[in-house]
């Protein structure tokens, strides 16, 4: 009679970066099944994760199965087989912990290369030992990188990843992308010889026809204000290199998260590419970004938020008016009483524009029209039923997805590229008297192959982050739908913060008229940012220049006293 088999798993997992020790996941599954027959066990089940990281046991989905399996009492395993205790985990505090959770239901691992087994005395000593130095050493992996792109800074090269707007990449190195570096110039001319701020620069550049180039899979062509300030911050352009501007920081009372953190201090060195604007323009820039970039701490009527502040729009320059306060204050010079009012923010010079409309326009007189309007909305009876059929509408993001896939299987052809490449640089013969020219040629290829990849790994988060911002965008339009259907019974219990961080998710624009007409009226049109029910239809916008979109009782909302 054959002594009943030992029942057992088997991990396996693969970094995307390099196959450890020359071990693809087909040859380790192929050492372990091997090892498994040998010693008489069963293999009940493979877990594998391909492309995960093994720095912490999080982000790895088949091993955190694997773990609630044992931890279930699923399959009566005695054995977890491993290829090395690396597969297993490099972190000593994880493979510990994992080990012991393991062990806790009675499974022991066997690292099948190493040669450890944690059923016999030794074994989970070696496991100790060697998961500290695993841990070690990758801890020495990365201080040799950043001390070596530490180095590569201070010689003044570029360290890797895509060429900052305004220049190109020619053999690593910067070179000036003329039909970029006028926008480059434009920017900094604007911004250190007129009054215009970073997002009237944008502004600017977007009314006059310039169009920035789309490059690392950015769709827009348009500027943003984000975009000016990143160039006026980044010292590149007057021929400097930044490094360690931003460092990964762990994250405190946690173990593997880290977050990224603007830095203070960093180096600067002169680099060997050419800038595009002088260091005087530079530095001029730059004492202007330290003034402009001071916030002002409120002192003075701090529960009050300007709640309409930039959604509602000057009747002649279509610009937002912002929140202001008149202080009207006692013969003896103390503090009276705050007028809040909302006026064009160009009524002055600002930014390069001037506006000539003087009107200022009492904010509760504002505020409560417009609230009066999304009351009417919503009292609506078939205004509940219409929304209740909006929320939890699926979204097509089919799109995207596909943009993601093609970028992984792009990933995954450069990847593949690399590891055959890396074989064949070991496969060279050294007597050849090619030898060194046919390497050289090869670690050329090998680091373009490395930008190429990191370059989609870039493409693949943008567009990951782009797919997670339509999804928030579509809980955030549930979220303001379930208000929406509560808004009579929480609004009035609202502070103006909230009141404000409301109405910005909901209304894109409040315009209005110049003057307050003869039956009272002075709102123009709303435009929402998300669809509601209103009159027999969806719509996104309010008009009260359109006759058919006005009913008696919303017009009576801007009638003041006449209503009554």
């Amino acid at each position: 009679m054959k002594n009943k088999k030992i029942r057992c798993y088997v991990y396996i997992r693969v970094s995307t970066t390099m196959q450890v020790d020359g071990y693809s996941l087909d040859a380790q599954r192929d050492k372990l099944r091997k090892y498994a027959e040998y010693q008489n066990m069963e293999i009940v089940q493979e877990f594998a994760d391909e492309g995960k990281s093994g720095k912490s046991v999080e982000g790895r989905p088949e091993f955190q199965r694997m773990l609630d399996n044992i931890e279930d009492g699923k399959d009566d395993v005695q054995f977890v087989l491993v290829f090395k205790l690396s597969r297993f985990g490099r972190n000593a505090a994880d493979v510990l912990n994992s080990l012991q959770r393991m062990q806790d239901f009675g499974v022991n691992l066997i690292c099948v290369e190493d040669g450890i087994d944690s059923s016999k005395d030794s074994g989970k000593l070696m496991i100790s030992v060697l998961s500290a130095v695993a841990e070690i050493e990758r801890e020495n992996i990365l201080v040799q990188t950043m001390e070596g792109r530490k180095q590569k800074a201070r010689e003044g090269k570029w360290n890797g990843g895509f060429a900052p707007y305004g220049y190109k990449l020619v053999n690593g190195e910067l070179q000036i992308a003329e039909d970029e570096a006028e926008v480059i110039r434009l920017i900094y001319d604007k911004f250190i010889h007129t009054n215009m701020g970073m997002s009237a620069i944008a502004s600017w550049l977007n009314q006059h026809g310039y169009k920035k180039k789309k490059r690392q899979n950015n769709t827009l062509d348009a500027f943003a204000t984000s975009f000016i300030k990143g160039v006026l911050d980044n010292p590149v352009y007057c021929g400097k290199l930044a490094f360690g501007r931003r460092k990964n920081e762990k994250v405190p009372g946690t173990r593997n998260e880290y977050r990224i953190v603007k830095q203070e201090e960093y180096m600067l060195n002169d680099g060997i590419h050419e800038g595009i604007i002088s260091e005087e323009d530079w530095e001029l820039a730059h004492q202007k970004r330290q003034k402009t970039g001071v916030s002002y701490e409120k002192t003075h009527s701090l529960e009050h938020e300007h709640i309409l502040s930039g959604i509602l729009k000057c009747p002649l320059c279509g610009s937002g008016m912002y929140g202001n306060v008149n202080r009207k204050k006692r013969k003896d010079g103390t503090l009276y009483k705050d007028y809040f009012y909302y006026a064009c923010k160009h009524r002055r010079l600002v930014d390069g524009h001037n506006c000539s409309y003087r009107k200022q326009w009492s904010e509760d007189k504002v505020n409560d029209a417009v609230e009066e309007v999304i009351r009417k909305l919503v009292r609506n009876p078939k205004f509940e039923e219409a929304i209740l059929n909006k929320i939890g509408a699926r979204i097509d993001t089919s799109e995207v997805e596909k943009e993601i896939e093609e970028l992984e299987k792009q990933h995954r052809q450069l990847t593949g590229a690399k590891n055959r490449l890396g074989q064949q640089m070991d496969s060279l013969d050294i007597t050849d008297r090619f030898y060194e020219k046919k390497y050289q040629d090869m670690e050329t290829r090998l680091y373009r192959l490395y930008d190429e990849i990191e370059g989609v790994e870039n493409g693949i988060s943008e567009v990951k982050n782009r797919l997670l911002n339509i999804k928030q965008k579509k809980i955030s339009e549930d979220n303001v739908y379930q208000f929406l259907l509560y808004f009579d019974k929480l609004y009035d219990k609202f502070t103006d913060l909230e009141k404000k961080e409301f109405l910005n998710s909901f209304v894109e624009q409040v315009d209005i008229y110049e003057q307050e007409q003869p039956d009272g009226r002075f709102l123009k049109h709303i435009k929402f940012r998300f669809p509601v029910y209103f009159n027999g239809s969806e719509i996104e916008e309010l008009s009260w220049d359109n006759e058919s979109t006005v009913e008696v009782v919303i017009m009576m909302t801007y009638c003041g006293d006449k209503k009554k």
